[in-house]
């Protein structure tokens, strides 16, 4: 009873911050600002060793051309240990590499940090039988976690 108390809370907490990806699409919500989000998540992502490519704010890009947008920020990173397997099982995979997470803030405030899940984009590709699908999904999830814990 008492590992049910504990595991009821946690799965109610896991099942509001991640959306289903049923779309592709992997969402969970951030306490904090966009900025500090992406900022974690890439200092983050730089600490796991892996390659940060860039760093792109669509808002300040938007500004450039008398536009508004709220704060939308996309990291593209990666490492060669998970992504070279994946495109050895489907090189067509290449063309969703490097990884890419979007930080934005929608129009109620909330933020969000949002990554394509790698086992639809293995679907996608025909390489759902791909051994390095589950720890590339495994990263990512935990990558996600940790930039938008409290």
């Amino acid at each position: 009873m008492t590992r049910l108390r504990f595991l009821a809370p946690l799965c109610l907490a896991l099942a509001s911050t991640a959306a289903t990806a049923a779309d592709g699409l992997i969402q969970m919500k951030s306490p904090h600002s966009a900025r500090q989000t992406m900022d974690r998540l890439e200092n983050i992502v730089k600490q796991k060793g892996m390659n940060v490519f860039a760093r792109i704010d669509h808002a300040a890009g938007a500004a450039k051309i008398g536009a508004t947008l709220r704060a939308t920020e996309l990291l593209i990173f990666g490492n060669p240990k998970g992504g070279t397997p994946l495109m050895q099982c489907a090189q067509t995979a290449g063309i969703d590499l490097p990884l890419k997470a979007l930080v934005w803030e929608d129009a109620d405030g909330q933020v969000w940090l949002g990554y394509n899940d790698p086992v639809w984009l293995a679907a996608r590709h025909q390489a759902g039988d791909c051994p390095v699908v589950p720890n590339i999904a495994k990263a990512l999830s935990a990558l996600s976690a940790a930039a938008t814990a409290p």
